[in-house]
């Protein structure tokens, strides 16, 4: 990791808004007090549809596409020598997977799980930090490779190639095409290449983030590459900008739920039908928050959101630290072993909330304990890099 302190160049502080708001509402979603007790909207789909928490991931690579398209601009200003940026997205990528695994080892260890072959022998492969930096690594290649009409044969072939792929191949010891969670042909894959202990540790035989997936998790990229290209068009004015974002947002929404009728939106399996809804609402988010906060200077509520935007990826990382450790203290609540987590939820929420409250109250208490962490960071313009 590397930190810059007092960076001059300009950002795009709608993209920062974005990205901020997207990862407190991960945080949100994923630290609920209780999961017996989680408002709907806040927990995912059980399969087919889309909840607003559904949204988070896909916002978070589109918001990697846009910002593939911002940085590489800025250091082919710098060199042109397309090798070593190259080089730069693969030392990032293997950094995010590094973190990713490192994170797992951490909370083995601090489980009192010292046998390192029983940790590597159920360690998940897949995982939602893989992905963001597999889809990072492919897009910037893309990105620096192709002419942007090939981006968009790319993008086209990768929704179609999938939705062939998923609905057309027969599925080995089943004997045909499904989209069921434990049968179809992306849970055989994974089955096959990591074998069942590598996988999602609520299955163990299929993955949210497996192989076949990360098809269409690219397209998602590549989406905000297309966003970010004409966000970034000198030659084009803001309105125009924005006009084309809405237009391209909402055809978008509407394909998906064309597509959705014969290849059902689905975040599980990032259907093609996925992509372009959850792409659609990100590029009309991302031109609402542009209009408004980079064309008409609005800037009085972005604090509290750029703060998570500037850091996202150390806001991730504190969201799985800060209650991991919290659940790592032990504690008692009325007499019985519990944790200094499960003790602070027990004695200040409980008995002033409802369930749903009290869970919902603690995820909210957890979002703010990260921004007080990342604040500082703020207030001094220092950005650490992966």
């Amino acid at each position: 990791m590397t930190t810059d302190l007092k960076v001059k160049q300009p950002r795009l502080l709608s993209l920062d808004v974005l990205r901020g708001g997207t990862m407190a509402a991960m945080i949100l979603v994923n630290n609920p007090g209780d999961w017996a007790h989680v408002y709907p909207p806040l927990d995912h789909a059980e399969w087919n549809g889309c909840t607003p928490t559904d949204l988070i991931f896909p916002f978070f690579l589109f918001m990697v596409g846009v910002s593939i398209v911002f940085a590489m601009e800025k250091r082919l200003t710098q060199t042109e020598d397309h090798g070593k940026l190259i080089w730069h997205a693969f030392k990032r990528m293997i950094t995010l997977l590094l973190i990713n695994y490192g994170i797992h080892f951490f909370f083995s260890f601090l489980a009192g799980d010292f046998n390192i072959i029983d940790i590597l022998r159920n360690l998940r492969i897949p995982g939602v930090l893989p992905r963001i930096a597999v889809v990072y690594f492919i897009c910037t290649v893309i990105y620096l490779k192709t002419t942007p009409k090939t981006r968009v044969w790319l993008f086209v072939s990768a929704l179609i190639g999938y939705f062939l792929i998923m609905t057309c191949i027969p599925v080995p010891g089943v004997g045909y095409a499904n989209l069921n969670p434990e049968t179809n042909l992306g849970a055989w894959l994974d089955r096959l290449v990591f074998g069942t202990n590598h996988l999602w540790r609520e299955s163990h035989v299929w993955d949210p983030e497996g192989i076949l997936g990360t098809i269409p998790a690219i397209a998602t990229g590549l989406f905000g590459i297309r966003v970010g290209t004409w966000l970034k068009n000198k030659n084009m004015e803001d309105s125009k900008k924005i006009n084309w974002m809405f237009v391209y947002g909402v055809l978008a929404v509407v394909l998906a739920l064309l597509v959705d009728f014969f290849f059902p939106i689905n975040k599980k399996l990032w259907t093609s039908s996925f992509v372009l809804y959850t792409g659609g609402l990100a590029t009309v988010a991302l031109a609402l928050l542009y209009w408004l906060i980079d064309m008409n200077n609005y800037k009085r509520a972005t604090p509290f959101f750029v703060t998570f935007g500037m850091n996202s990826i150390t806001a991730y990382i504190l969201a799985d630290i800060v209650p991991g450790l919290l659940d790592a203290i032990p504690a008692h609540y009325n007499g019985k072993p519990t944790n200094l987590y499960g003790h602070l939820y027990q004695t200040l929420l409980v008995p002033f909330f409802t369930p749903v409250n009290a869970s919902v109250a603690a995820a909210i208490a957890l979002v703010f304990v990260i921004w007080l962490i990342l604040y500082p960071l703020y207030k001094r313009n220092i950005i650490i890099k992966v």
